[in-house]
């Protein structure tokens, strides 16, 4: 590609493809699944599935968050991220969202938008 925009736009197909080769080449670890209750916040039951990746290191010096809306269609795709701020926590995290439609993740950023907490969210362009 001899310009920058065409060189841009495969940077970010690169961008999700690689998102979907780490998803694949982990264990996906749930250890909050869907309808379960914060350990800490028992007030909020989680809508969706939600864990992290094994082996890999976020942030925070955890796994990689993931969210996964669909268990029975997971093929490690990566549809969506959250990029979040956590004032109270004095961090900032990407949160994968694996096999989640548009309205499921609108759901998902609505989740991080709360409190001390700001998010937005990036949709895997289709």
């Amino acid at each position: 590609m001899a310009d920058g925009a065409g060189r841009a736009a495969v940077t970010a197909a690169e961008f999700w493809q690689r998102l979907d080769e780490l998803v694949r080449s982990s264990t996906v670890v749930i250890d909050r699944p869907a309808g379960s209750r914060h350990p800490r916040y028992p007030e909020f039951t989680y809508p969706f599935d939600y864990g992290y990746l094994a082996a890999t290191r976020a942030a925070d010096g955890d796994g990689i968050d993931v969210w996964r809306c669909r268990p029975a269609a997971d093929d490690g795709r990566v549809t969506a991220v959250v990029v979040n701020v956590d004032l109270a926590q004095h961090d900032a995290e990407l949160k994968l969202l694996l096999n989640c439609t548009p309205d499921e993740a609108e759901q998902i950023v609505a989740l991080h938008n709360v409190g001390r907490q700001s998010a937005i969210l990036i949709m895997r362009p289709a």
